[in-house]
């Protein structure tokens, strides 16, 4: 069974969802095989939870890439307990949540002990045609590069 498990430390600004989109084309490529639309939601939701996080989340700012089998997990834990919730169709933006509503099978909200939060988002299962020859990274967590 193919597994990884990629962890960032990302810095709490506005270069964070682009590290987060380079970091999420670049560990999950190889799973994708030819879906680049695959690939392009799992970037596509990678920003708008790292996003939402900068925005609203305070602290420190983690993203986590998951593969176990088929699952793909990516997972943004930021240092605030309030939980995300969806605005109104008439709002001033607030747009993320329903993106990530409509690309993920499924996401949800974790309270960790220490007053943080992991926000969740589980992607639809790769196809089985779709497995990685080697992975790009497993098991490891990586310092993301922050262009200056």
């Amino acid at each position: 069974m193919n597994e990884l498990t990629t962890c960032l430390d990302l810095p709490l600004g506005p270069d964070a969802p682009a590290v987060a989109r380079r970091a999420v084309r670049s560990a999950l490529d190889d799973w994708a095989g030819e879906d680049r639309d695959w690939l392009d939601d799992a970037v596509l939701i990678a920003d708008e939870l790292v996003a939402n996080a900068v925005r609203h989340g305070g602290g420190c700012l983690q993203l986590q890439i998951r593969v176990h089998g088929q699952d793909v997990t990516i997972t943004a834990v930021d240092g605030s307990a309030v939980v995300p919730r969806r605005r109104s169709a008439d709002s001033e933006g607030g747009r993320g949540l329903a993106i990530i509503e409509t690309l993920a099978q499924s996401w949800g909200v974790t309270d960790l002990d220490d007053g943080h939060k992991a926000v969740w988002v589980r992607l639809a299962p790769i196809r089985p045609d779709r497995q990685p020859a080697s992975p790009a990274s497993h098991g490891q967590s990586i310092k993301p590069e922050v262009e200056a």
